[in-house]
């Protein structure tokens, strides 16, 4: 990873619009939170509803699709890559720097709202927001990892993103059966069940897939995401236009 590269991938990401997003959308979740707390006494069945149904299952995706189409997808729009690109530096060395931008972005703005949301709501001695917390934290690395691909593959990665966070994860993911064999949301989610236990069935988070194979599918997915950012990068040409 290059030092260089971080600072100015996170002066862009947070310099831009879209970084009032990455505040507004976080608060609108506290606000929730703290509406489900009041409107429900602090019921965890109302905490997993929130959650599952807002936070994990429709915030989150839309976050790292903000903070993974904007650390590249925005250079690559204007043009501006080029100078990057220009510069003696390894292709996977601009990805993984861009990448650890967005990871850790991901974390600050879309993990810890959550779990901060899951306490505001109610939580059980800490037990939903340590499960939430660490299912959220592989998802957002799979889920930025596949956005930041996306925007090298294709111009047109913020529609496809919107496109893929609200209907396959969000409806599809979230209801239909041979479709959340193939989420991101379900595999994290069996992380979670997996933490819970026993109460994981008490208070329904469920995943359709089992933790070691879902661990293995958010591994490959995001070790084939990179890889594809990274070819793909590589054969880039040079030229304000491409």
């Amino acid at each position: 990873m290059n030092a260089v590269v971080m600072q100015l991938t996170l002066r862009g990401l947070l310099g831009r619009r879209r970084a009032l997003l990455l505040l507004v959308l976080p608060a609108l979740l506290l606000v929730l939170a703290g509406i489900v707390r009041w409107a429900s006494g602090a019921d965890v069945f109302a905490t997993v509803g929130l959650t599952e149904n807002f936070a994990f299952g429709t915030l989150l995706p839309l976050m790292c699709l903000l903070i993974g189409t904007g650390v590249i997808g925005s250079e690559i729009d204007d043009g501006s890559i080029v100078y990057l690109l220009a510069k003696p530096l390894p292709r996977r060395t601009i990805i993984l720097s861009k990448l650890a931008v967005a990871w850790g972005a991901a974390f600050v703005f879309a993990v810890l709202p959550l779990v901060a949301a899951v306490e505001i709501a109610g939580d059980d001695g800490g037990r939903l927001g340590l499960a939430y917390g660490v299912a959220a934290t592989l998802a957002a690395l799979t889920y930025t990892s596949l956005f930041v691909a996306l925007s090298v593959v294709t111009r047109n990665a913020v529609i496809i993103g919107l496109l893929y966070a609200l209907l396959w994860e969000t409806v599809l993911g979230g209801y239909v059966p041979g479709i959340r064999n193939v989420s991101v949301r379900q595999w994290a989610l069996a992380t979670a069940e997996s933490i819970l236990g026993d109460y994981a069935y008490v208070w329904g988070v469920l995943s359709a897939v089992g933790q070691t194979a879902a661990l293995g599918l958010l591994a490959a997915t995001t070790v084939g995401a990179v890889v594809l950012a990274v070819r793909r990068l590589e054969t880039l040409r040079l030229t304000a236009t491409d």
